[in-house]
């Protein structure tokens, strides 16, 4: 008997939950905030900022600051060193390593108890329950899963206690039983060399039955490639004959896309964006013909926003969830059962509509460039490469791109770099195209390049195959859900590409 067909009706229960969104965020996310309070209260932040479990939402703004990484840096260095009841009841013994500050080369996120099974394998649980709402037929668990995941390390000298990606920390606490339904085996998939780990990996899922991914879609398309070598095949499914679904996040899919599905030509094969960050899990998407993803209202996350056009002011509207507006571009700010209060996670969003809250994922709040009045955001970008892509047939691997403030000819440009797997056959008409894609799609954009007064035509430099993986190398970021920022201000980032591009 299928192995899918008996845990479909234990998941039912859930599904009318998830059901019941509409109509109900105000209420389901005062309950995650009442009950933040009264965990908090018992803390040392919650102490100083006057936390109670009955505190109204105004109140609760009124006494905690808004926080980024800097603000709160200190306060987990603490909970590293094992002190209990900082930022979140008890001991916080895992420690997610993320991407760095201007100050740091990396954050450490706390992932508490809570926060794991809260928030994080919830995020798991539902991504399936949505999946196989939308597709009776499937057989998901009748085979293996293919799970990426990066590495981890001690935390300082602390006992039992560990810092690294976040993926490796969830591998880590995993339940036992769902290691019976996934490979790599635990010892592979936590080593730290990415590129002995992806020759490993391919090799042990090689003759096993997968039926599902997941993972970052650029390091999987990097396993994934090395499982073809092996095989000789021609596509994945000559391998993984049941393979049906890959639930993948950490970047935009919209670049590899057409890679996947050159890759996968079976139509039974199916895509499923997920929003799992370090600090969370906050968002799927339940309808494979939205791209915008649902929030997820009753994970122990409390969300509020900052319109991104009042991100600099001093002091900016912030607002709950209730009280955003469709379409319009926030910063997203969170408070998580891992101790953060009001934190400024750095993502950016847009509400496609409200109950159910819906959304995509515009970018980041310094992933942009903004150095003539431009405001590109990586979402622009995205959609600009796909257009041009699509009207090439040229498919983009990698990229990022900065500004150029003022060449030897007084000239002022956007400069792209860009890594094919398949390059245009005009790499002029492709700018072209993209500049064009990008007027068209960003008013301020087409404003500043109106009769190359302001900015002149963008400029795209080929980069060489793994260059980008190189410079990722360079870092120590090589594998995991390490990522090259897309969009910059500055140059420092695209200079030592190209630097290192020959």
């Amino acid at each position: 008997m299928s192995i899918t067909r008996i845990i479909r009706p234990l998941l039912s229960l859930r599904l009318r939950q998830l059901d019941s969104y509409a109509g109900k965020a105000q209420d389901l996310q005062m309950k995650v905030l009442r009950n933040l309070m009264a965990k908090g209260a018992r803390t040392e932040w919650g102490k100083a900022h006057c936390y109670e479990g009955s505190m109204s939402y105004e109140a609760f703004a009124e006494h905690t600051p808004v926080s980024t990484y800097e603000e709160l840096k200190g306060y987990i260095d603490r909970m590293r060193q094992g002190e209990r009841d900082v930022l979140w009841p008890g001991q916080v013994r895992w420690f997610a390593k993320s991407s760095g500050t201007t100050n740091d080369k990396s954050k450490f996120i706390p992932v508490s108890r809570n926060g794991l099974h809260d928030t994080h394998y919830a995020g798991g649980t539902d991504a399936v329950v949505w999946y196989l709402r939308n597709n009776p037929q499937s057989r998901i668990f009748d085979g293996k899963a293919l799970i990426l995941g990066g590495s981890h390390a001690p935390n300082y000298n602390q006992k039992n206690s560990l810092v690294g990606d976040l993926s490796a920390i969830l591998i880590e606490n995993i339940n036992p039983l769902v290691n019976l339904i996934r490979v790599p085996r635990k010892a592979t998939a936590l080593m730290s060399d990415f590129e002995v780990k992806r020759d490993r990996i391919a090799r042990e899922a090689l003759k096993q039955n997968v039926t599902n991914l997941s993972g970052v879609p650029s390091w999987m398309l990097s396993v994934l490639t090395r499982v073809m070598e092996l095989s000789g095949a021609s596509h994945l499914e000559e391998v993984w004959p049941n393979l049906e679904v890959f639930f993948h996040g950490g970047v935009a899919f919209t670049p590899y896309k057409e890679q996947y599905k050159r890759l996968i030509s079976s139509p039974r094969m199916h895509y499923m964006e997920t929003y799992n960050a370090s600090e969370g899990f906050f968002g799927l998407q339940d309808d494979p013909d939205d791209p915008a993803m649902s929030l997820m209202i009753d994970y122990g996350v409390f969300y509020e926003f900052i319109p991104m056009d009042e991100l600099e002011n001093e002091h900016p509207t912030v607002v709950p969830l209730w009280g955003v507006e469709v379409g319009r571009n926030y910063a997203m700010v969170i408070t998580t059962t891992s101790g953060l209060w009001r934190y400024m996670i750095g993502d950016t969003v847009r509400f496609t509509q409200k109950d159910p809250y819906k959304f995509i994922i515009t970018g980041r709040t310094k992933f942009f460039i903004n150095a003539f009045g431009e405001e590109l955001i990586v979402d622009n970008a995205e959609k600009g490469l796909a257009e041009a892509c699509r009207q090439t047939g040229a498919q983009v691997l990698e990229y990022t791109a900065a500004p150029v403030f003022m060449d030897e000819h007084g000239k002022c440009r956007h400069q792209w770099l860009i890594e094919f797997s398949q390059a245009p056959k005009d790499l002029t008409a492709f700018a072209r195209l993209l500049d064009n894609a990008l007027q068209q799609i960003n008013s301020d954009y087409e404003a500043k390049r109106y009769k190359d007064i302001t900015l002149q035509p963008l400029e795209i430099i080929v980069g060489r195959k793994g260059v980008f993986n190189d410079w990722l190398k360079s870092k120590g970021k090589l594998g995991g859900q390490h990522k090259v920022p897309r969009l910059s201000n500055k140059r420092d980032i695209i200079e030592q590409i190209i630097e290192m591009n020959g």
